[in-house]
């Protein structure tokens, strides 16, 4: 099952970690653009269920910079704190049909497994420890059982990427839904938050590229539409590392709002909207560019 025939929607979703940097601004400028170059809606959601990394204030600042440099949302954002609801029934769904289970492993006792499976196996997954019963241990986080063999190898194509390819079970083994401290998982959420928001196509950066297979897995294991997807390059620093909270990267200034803009379009490849000296003149081009690009170019059109 997937979205490809429903009405376009897209979505920007940043975790309130930190001030918008470069990094950030690129990935919400490609998936503005793509909404608006399907003539589609474009949502924002703010990921903010990982309560130990959220900034006080950090959402807020966001939101003002996508205002300021003119991405307008079609709705109101999404806080995922208001739906943890929605996540405890889909791992009750998740429980009820057999594909979750918990598990009682700690860091270290998960590690320990992982050195002694790297020494034989050279795999990192987790060992599946819990998955025959919790031995005796408390329950602390709860497990997605993925499959073996032929069901574990997902593949789907990256509109950006192009052919992609994971097996769970060798890759990634049985992931966490909700965690030892009562978190909910980005997997878990970001699903159900797609699905009930009817997010068609996801663009993001491609530093999450490796999560997606899981997603979709996850969507089939729910019965939900499955979006097509596209990953953007991530935007590095001069030693060649991702920009994030990490490295120290600096907020966008939106002050200057289409300076800001001219380096995201750049980095995106639209290098004639980068020459704009308006903020609706630099609309207008990227919005066409990425048309040609990316709506055009797939439908046997013109591109460029």
């Amino acid at each position: 099952m997937t979205s490809a025939t429903a009405p376009y929607c897209g979505r920007f979703a940043p975790s309130p970690t930190g001030p918008l940097h470069a990094g950030s601004l690129a990935s919400a400028l490609a998936s503005y653009l793509d909404a608006r170059a399907h003539d589609g809606r474009w949502l924002i959601r703010i990921e903010d269920i990982d309560g130990p990394r959220t900034v006080p204030g950090a959402a807020q600042s966001q939101l003002r910079t996508l205002e300021r440099v003119g991405m307008h949302a079609d709705a109101p954002p999404v806080w995922q704190t208001r739906r943890t609801d929605a996540y405890a029934a889909a791992l009750d769904a998740l429980t009820a049909n057999g594909h979750v289970y918990p598990c009682g492993c700690t860091r270290k006792e998960i590690a320990d497994s992982l050195t002694h499976l790297r020494e034989r196996h050279r795999t990192l997954t987790y060992p599946g420890t819990c998955r025959d019963g919790l031995h005796g241990k408390p329950a602390r986080a709860w497990r997605l059982r993925v499959p073996d063999g032929e069901a574990a190898r997902m593949r789907f194509e990256d509109r950006w990427q192009g052919p992609q390819h994971q097996d769970l079970a060798t890759e990634v083994g049985d992931f966490v839904l909700k965690r030892a401290d009562g978190q909910w998982a980005y997997q878990l959420a970001v699903v159900v938050d797609d699905a009930a928001s009817a997010v068609t196509d996801i663009v993001r950066g491609a530093d999450l590229l490796d999560s997606t297979a899981r997603q979709i897995y996850l969507q089939q294991c729910l019965g939900l539409p499955v979006p097509r997807y596209l990953h953007v390059p991530v935007v590095i620093d001069a030693h060649g590392e991702k920009l994030s909270k990490q490295t120290l990267a600096q907020a966008v200034d939106d002050e200057r709002p289409l300076e800001a803009l001219a380096r995201a379009a750049r980095h995106l490849g639209l290098q004639e909207a980068a020459t704009a000296h308006s903020l609706t003149r630099f609309y207008e081009v990227a919005i066409a560019q990425w048309k040609a690009r990316w709506v055009e170019r797939a439908q046997g059109g013109a591109s460029t």
